[in-house]
């Protein structure tokens, strides 16, 4: 047996010992955190020997569900700014005319250039190669761009990168280790 089979194995057993009704939550909070997300989760969960679709599924799904929060939370707190933000400029209208305004960080500047070239696909479907889809979608929503277009374009890319990192779990566990 080479070590990745006696790795693969050892893994297998230990996830063994969990019961089966709670490994795909396990899989499905490991989707949750950023940098992990669906992608590594699904490997985990097809590597320690769940069934594909329920690893990639449950994965997914718990991918999903904390971008729906963070979606929710970053556009509340856009609107709380945005209100804040009118109100202050109402109360301040006789007294600060001609006022100099901030001028945009380089990061926002680029930022907005990013979403300009890519658009919100582009930038949903290409973000999880350099930064993980919450803080994509926070990006998004703090830029002003409505929440069910972020969300459906991070659920698709949430579903396309996930199926792909658990085909390729699946298809690379088959190979190493034949059953």
């Amino acid at each position: 047996m080479t070590p990745v089979e006696q790795l693969v194995t050892s893994f297998q057993e230990l996830v063994g010992q969990v019961p089966e009704i709670i490994r795909p939550v396990i899989v499905m909070l490991a989707g949750a955190i950023p940098f992990i997300e669906g992608e590594v989760a699904s490997m985990i969960g097809v590597v320690g020997g769940l069934n594909p679709v329920v690893a990639g599924i449950a994965a997914a799904a718990g991918n999903f569900l904390c971008v729906f929060l963070v979606v929710l939370l970053t556009s509340r707190a856009r609107a709380a700014v945005a209100n804040r933000r009118t109100n202050r400029a109402a109360a301040d209208a006789g007294t600060h005319e001609g006022a100099p305004t901030k001028p945009e960080s380089m990061g926002r500047q680029r930022f907005k250039k990013w979403l300009v070239r890519f658009g919100v696909p582009g930038a949903s479907i290409l973000g999880p190669l350099a930064v993980p889809t919450q803080f994509t979608s926070a990006m998004l929503v703090a830029g002003g761009t409505p929440r069910a277009w972020v969300l459906l374009w991070q659920a698709v890319a949430i579903v396309l990168w996930t199926t792909v990192a658990t085909v390729s779990a699946w298809l690379a566990l088959h190979l190493v280790v034949p059953t």
